[in-house]
């Protein structure tokens, strides 16, 4: 008989209200058939997964993992080890990455069972993108490397929507755009996308990063920004520039201030985080182009038709490889692991992490299956 389950769980009408649920685990005799029981190893917690929670009821993502009603279980990229299975093809020992919830275990419905891995076909989580119901098999994910879990878990899933926002604005011709203005410049989905945008040898635009005072060294030494100012200082952006608007931050008054400033000289504006989780609030009845929201699996869609999964799989790959390289570099990391076992250090983690004391430097591994 297995420990009794584990997870983190969180007020939804007030994040940084957490606290930890015990729930009962099947045993091998009483697993139901065609289900599978992970153990979940570890996982990331990002500024991403504030976004999650940020935007748990509109996104649906409180919807992935169920729990108490008035509270959510927190998105999570990891990996996971079988315990017990009742799924051909799939053996206890196997490791697989993919969506889990902040938990130690999780009973999985596994279909298209294949040798990259298998979707969960669990009921509740049909409704949402099948994108995040994917799971994938270690030994034979081409990304997949021992020495770069902790990489894989932090910035795997926001890298493909930095390439994703990327490829969209390439798409479009960058609206026309000569500045692009990204907000919550340290997070690492706002420098991922800066990376790519600052690859491109023949572009004719300058990224612009704005961050907070305490942030801004360390943006500013990424040196994949052109320009970084601080928050207080948008009033500063050249109003006479066409310049598009990537809001990782969320926050409305900024939004505000930003499309008031350049009014409309902003050509294209999106949502994609919410890193300033306090401030949220929506975008109608702004100068310059309306603020949508941006949503990667919709580009990763329109690309598996023109490239396909081979092709997709392809670009992505080398991306990811340029990103590792600049990420591990002796010289100049831009990355500092650190791990947390268990509920109290996951816990207080997390309450820093929502009231933005983590410095952008760092990079958090949390587990709630290890004691070490």
């Amino acid at each position: 008989m297995p420990n009794p389950g584990l997870e983190l769980i969180v007020q939804r009408d007030q994040l940084a209200h957490i606290k930890t649920r015990i729930f009962a685990l099947p045993d091998r005799e009483s697993l139901a058939p065609g289900q599978v029981l992970l153990k979940v190893d570890h996982f990331a917690f990002t500024s991403n997964n504030v976004t999650y929670a940020a935007f748990g009821s509109a996104m649906k993502y409180w919807n992935f993992f169920p729990t108490e009603a008035g509270w959510g279980n927190i998105p999570v990229w990891g990996f996971a080890d079988v315990l017990w299975s009742n799924v051909d093809g799939i053996a206890p020992g196997e490791r697989f990455y993919g969506y889990y919830p902040m938990a130690s275990h999780l009973v999985v419905t596994p279909s298209r069972v294949n040798p990259n891995g298998f979707s969960d076909s669990a009921a509740h989580r049909q409704e949402m993108h099948p994108l995040y119901n994917q799971y994938l098999r270690t030994t034979t994910d081409p990304a997949y490397q021992p020495d770069t879990e902790a990489l894989q878990m932090l910035l795997r899933p926001l890298f493909i929507t930095s390439l994703m926002i990327d490829d969209f604005l390439d798409d479009n011709q960058f609206f026309g755009a000569k500045h692009i203005i990204i907000s919550s410049a340290s997070s690492k989905t706002a420098y991922g996308l800066a990376f790519a945008l600052s690859q491109r040898a023949a572009r004719d635009y300058q990224i612009i990063g704005l961050t907070s005072e305490s942030n801004r060294q360390f943006v500013t030494s990424l040196g994949i920004y052109d320009q970084v100012l601080r928050y207080e200082q948008c009033g500063q952006l050249d109003a006479g520039v066409a310049s598009v608007y990537v809001d990782m931050a969320g926050s409305s008054s900024l939004r505000s201030a930003i499309h008031h400033h350049l009014l409309d000289r902003v050509v294209y504006s999106c949502a994609v985080g919410g890193t300033h989780w306090e401030d949220l609030g929506g975008g109608q009845h702004l100068p310059g182009a309306r603020p949508s929201l941006f949503f990667a699996p919709a580009q990763i869609k329109k690309r598996l038709a023109d490239w396909g999964p081979a092709g997709l799989q392809t670009r992505l790959a080398f991306a990811w490889q340029r990103l590792i390289q600049r990420m591990t570099d002796a010289q100049h990391p831009w990355l500092q692991v650190n791990y947390d076992y268990g509920a109290v250090a996951s816990t207080q983690l997390l309450q820093k992490m929502f009231a933005g004391k983590v410095a952008a430097q760092e990079g958090h591994i949390l587990s709630l299956s290890r004691s070490d």
